[in-house]
């Protein structure tokens, strides 16, 4: 073996001991209900308690993940899924304001109005929009989708029942939940759906070519860190508090899992940034540990509802 190969082997069963506590909290919340599974049925995806999924293994206490959701000083949602087995776990109902995260769902509009076919100039905005989380190329697109009535005809193409478009161009104050997210990501990295193979080839792109300085967020699940991802981040400025978000598709324990994490109300962008890797190592641990692999194609989730947001002021959406 490698030297360069050993230290990811170290790398990596050093994050799993880390977040081997954090499956204590999470099982914990199956146990009361918070936290639901759900599996494939003949009928669609029906919610099971957590520790009724599959028989769990026993995990040593550590209260890693609890002292960062005490912490973190935000409320969050989290929806996970693999794509193999169908098998998915959400927490939280609540909408949250996307920030950046929409850029992807931006670009599905986009390629969902054109059939696919942009020009260079949109190719051009869309690679700076998603991979450097552009601002004036993400106005420019949300524009020609048709803006906010735009984005909400797309959505609701797309299936997404709990996300309502930013008004008067604030596309970073659109509303969503973590399962729409999820159902967003479904959309992007699956074979089913409204958009066409050479679309979601090209979403699937960009976002394996996110800025290095992004790479953060759902990337902690992910084992080697070859993360497909996107994030947003947005000071409340008015409440002194951050909006940190972040979904993408990670590879754990061998399993490719789609994951989005929701957050808001940290007191800092870097202890917002902490709170979202720390739920989203957890979430990926909590699913492979507590259901067992498989090799069919994934469901779409449930819709869920929840409170919506307050806005922020535009020129701070990031």
């Amino acid at each position: 073996m490698t030297s360069a190969r050993r230290t990811r082997t170290a790398a990596r069963r050093r994050r799993r001991r880390q977040r081997r506590g954090a499956l204590l909290v999470v099982l914990a919340l199956a146990a009361t209900g918070v936290w639901l599974h759900r599996e494939r049925s003949a009928g669609g995806t029906v919610p099971v308690a957590a520790a009724a999924a599959s028989a769990a293994p026993t995990v040593d206490p550590d209260a890693q993940l609890a002292a960062a959701l005490q912490d973190g000083g935000g409320h969050l949602a989290v929806a996970v899924l693999d794509t193999a087995s169908g098998a998915s776990a959400a927490y939280g109902t609540d909408r949250f304001v996307t920030a950046s995260i929409v850029k992807v769902d931006i670009l599905a509009a986009l390629l969902w109005r054109t059939d696919g076919m942009l020009t260079d100039d949109q190719r051009s905005a869309a690679a700076l929009m998603v991979e450097n989380s552009d601002n004036d190329a993400t106005t420019d697109l949300f524009g020609q989708i048709g803006g906010d009535e735009g984005l909400d005809a797309a959505n609701a193409a797309f299936g997404l029942t709990g996300t309502t478009a930013g008004t008067d161009g604030y596309w970073g104050l659109t509303t969503t939940t973590a399962e729409d997210q999820l159902r967003l990501l479904q959309l992007v990295f699956g074979t089913e759906g409204v958009l066409g193979d050479e679309s979601r080839a090209y979403l699937q792109k960009l976002m394996g070519l996110i800025a290095a300085d992004q790479r953060w967020g759902v990337s902690a699940a992910d084992d080697d860190r070859a993360v497909h991802l996107k994030n947003g981040w947005l000071p409340r400025t008015a409440e002194g508090a951050w909006v940190v978000n972040s979904i993408g598709r990670v590879v754990h324990d061998g399993r490719e899992l789609l994951v989005a994490v929701l957050t808001d109300g940290s007191d800092t962008k870097e202890e917002g940034i902490a709170l979202v890797e720390s739920v989203a190592a957890a979430a990926a641990d909590s699913l492979t540990s507590a259901t067992p692999s498989a090799t069919v194609s994934p469901t779409a989730s449930p819709a869920v509802s929840g409170a919506a947001a307050s806005p922020v002021a535009a020129s701070t959406q990031q």
